[in-house]
Parts: structure tokens; C-alpha cells; sequence
């Protein structure tokens, strides 16, 4: 955490007219105030940030407070003796004010309805911008981060290949790798690894079971590390023994949407742009139906993050963004074929992070 992107946020708040906010996102909770602690996915849980005119609160409850007085010196510790909503009502600060504006995508329900209970006259309201907005521009030292936690990953998938063999299960590949990111430094995973065989492989986002992966299936991995925060993404293909028609036909439609979404990257193009030109080369090809996702997303703090590529984004690449490309094809019943590259937007184009685990060698006859 920098003084400069407290800077951003006040400027932010300043433009809208934003006199209290409320940051719930463990993402943009870490990325203002440098507090780590607890988990990075659950929202509320381990602190929350309150900015105001007065001041900067960070709100936690007594696991964290020694942490949050280390990993946070900007910010004026609170800790939560009883619960979130009634700690943040009693802040001197707050009083006189009457409206705090808010992240919904990172407030629960319940979380809502307690403040409204412990502050009944203040009014909650939407954020008028995108708390987590200036997370998209990496810096140089972010984009270390999330090389590092690339070389990783890309190392434990390389690790994984010799072992995937007919007779292993799909969960039991998932958890050598995510046992491979903690061997090699990393917290854990990004998200929840995928690896998925035969007909499985039809579903972008189909979850690592007792299936047994056999000879003449295609099998998807779409994993990623995270190190220190910062997340990695790859997905990788692989046939295990001989290919059929069907299979390289698709995955070489797949890898040249690949190298065309990579090759439209640039400072300045809107992403959907970026998008159609890897959707629209499956299209050609008589698959469009079966491309049903976006085709990346923004890498961070956060597994998705903007910008976003897909046909309705209105989002526009600058450098700094991270960004995924990853165009699939996906056959219910049969099976199906995604790969993923991992770039980062310059002044110049885009520049591809993975160094390992090259496409070329997916495709591989065991």
C-alpha cells in the first residue's frame, strides 16, 4: 500500500461527492490500507475500511488487531468488540453525517440490514464509481507479484504431466497441483482448480470429482497460485493418448483464437474488440455456439477483475491491465478445449508473462 493510491481514493470520493465510504472488498481492503490478514474471499469477515472526512478507520476484530496496527499504519485501528455494524455506528465520526455510501457487491444482506438497525437515520447508498477501479493498472511492483505467482503455477502444472495418466481421478490431479503452488512458495490457490476429462470437459467450469481420466479423452486444467495476494490464471489442454478427428480440429480452432485475441491487444482497444476477434474466428469455423463465456478478464488481488473481455464490456485496455484470453470450444457429451494465456497491456501492445508450459506441448500423445 502506497500514499498514492489513498490519494486516488480521496480524489475519487472528492468528484462524487462522497463524504463517508464504507470498503468491504477484501481485495480493495488490502489494496488501500496493506491489511492482509484473514481471508482474501470472504467479505466483512475480517475488517472492513471506513473513509471519511475526518479521518480512515480500519475496523477489525480482536484476531487481527495486532496485524492490522503492523500490515495498516495509515489507518486508526477500531477494534469491533460487537460486531461490525455497532462499532461502525459508534465512531465519532459518522455523527452528523447522513448518508455512507458502500460497496453492494461486497455488503451481505445482513451485514445491511445490522447497520441499518444500529444507525437508523443514515441513509445507505451505492458507491457512484468503482471502489476496486484502480486496481486494474498494475504497477511495476504488482506485476512481479503476479509473475511470480505465474512461474508457479506454470511450474506445478509441469509437474503434474508426467502423472496424468489414464486411472488418475480428476480430484486427485487438482490436488497435486494446489499441494505443488504451497511446495513452491505460493498461500494456496488463486480458486478453485479445475481439471476436468471426457464429457466433463464440455463444462467451462465443471468441478474436480472421483472420475477416472482415460485414454482418448481431452482433459481441461484451469488453475492458478496465489503469492502474496496476487493471482495467476492458465488453462491448459491435454489429450491423453491417440487424438481423434474431432479433438485436433477444435483445439487447433482454439489455439489460433488464441493467438488472434493476443494479437489484438493494445493500449486504447476496447475490449469487446478484443473479444471478437478470437469469437469470431470460432464462428467462422461452425462453432460459435458452443464459445458461451467471456473471453478474459482482468488478473489482480482478485481471480476476475476488470477490465473484461467479452461482447458487452464497455471497458477500454490500458497499460498495466493483466489480462487473461482464454477462447474455448466445448461439445456436450463429448468433450472440449481451452487454453489460456496470461498478457500484460503496454504503451506498445501487450506483452505475453507465461514463460512455461508452451502451448505446443499440450498437445502431446501420451
Amino acid at each position: 500500500m502506497t500514499p498514492d493510491r489513498l490519494q486516488t481514493l480521496r480524489r475519487l470520493m472528492g468528484r462524487h461527492s462522497v463524504k463517508a465510504l464504507l470498503v468491504t472488498s477484501p481485495a480493495n481492503r488490502r489494496y488501500y490500507s496493506g491489511f492482509e490478514a484473514g481471508d482474501p474471499q470472504i467479505n466483512e469477515s475480517s475488517g472492513a475500511l471506513l473513509f471519511t472526512a475526518r479521518g480512515r478507520y480500519l475496523i477489525t476484530d480482536s484476531r487481527y488487531t495486532e496485524a492490522a496496527r503492523a500490515q495498516a499504519p495509515l489507518f486508526q485501528v477500531v477494534v469491533a468488540r460487537q460486531g461490525l455494524a455497532r462499532s461502525l455506528a459508534a465512531l465519532p465520526a459518522l455523527r452528523g453525517l447522513q448518508t455512507l455510501h458502500l460497496e453492494p457487491e461486497f455488503l451481505s444482506l445482513a451485514g445491511y440490514i445490522e447497520i441499518k438497525k444500529a444507525r437508523p437515520g443514515l441513509r445507505l447508498s451505492a458507491a457512484p464509481f468503482d471502489v476496486g477501479g484502480p486496481r486494474a493498472s498494475k504497477t511495476a511492483a504488482e506485476i512481479r507479484l503476479v509473475r511470480k505467482a505465474l512461474v508457479i503455477t506454470e511450474a506445478a502444472v509441469s509437474a503434474l504431466w508426467p502423472k496424468l495418466e489414464p486411472g488418475l481421478t480428476e480430484r486427485e490431479a487438482a490436488f497435486f497441483l494446489e499441494s505443488e503452488f504451497r511446495r513452491l512458495g505460493a498461500e494456496g490457490p488463486a480458486f478453485e482448480t479445475i481439471v476436468a476429462s471426457g464429457p466433463n470437459a464440455a463444462r467451462p467450469h465443471a468441478e474436480p470429482g472421483l472420475k477416472k481420466i482415460r485414454a482418448g479423452e481431452t482433459v481441461i486444467i484451469d488453475c492458478g497460485a496465489r503469492f502474496k495476494g496476487y493471482c495467476a490464471d492458465i488453462t491448459r489442454t491435454r489429450i491423453i493418448g491417440r487424438p481423434r478427428k474431432w479433438q485436433l480440429e477444435i483445439y487447433a480452432i482454439v489455439k489460433e483464437a488464441l493467438e488472434r485475441g493476443l494479437a489484438a491487444l493494445a493500449p486504447g482497444r476496447p475490449a469487446a474488440e478484443v473479444d471478437r476477434a478470437a469469437r469470431g474466428f470460432i464462428a467462422a469455423r461452425g462453432y460459435g455456439d458452443y464459445f458461451g463465456h467471456s473471453l478474459g478478464h482482468g488478473v489482480g488481488l482478485f481471480i476476475h477483475e476488470a477490465p473484461r473481455l467479452s461482447p458487452r464490456s464497455r471497458d477500454e485496455l490500458r497499460p498495466g491491465h493483466i489480462v487473461t484470453v482464454e477462447p474455448g470450444i466445448y461439445l456436450p457429451g463429448r468433450g472440449g478445449v481451452r487454453l489460456e494465456q496470461l498478457a500484460l497491456v503496454t504503451e506498445k501492445g501487450a506483452r505475453l508473462l507465461n514463460q512455461g508450459v508452451a502451448l505446443g506441448s499440450i498437445l502431446a500423445i501420451n
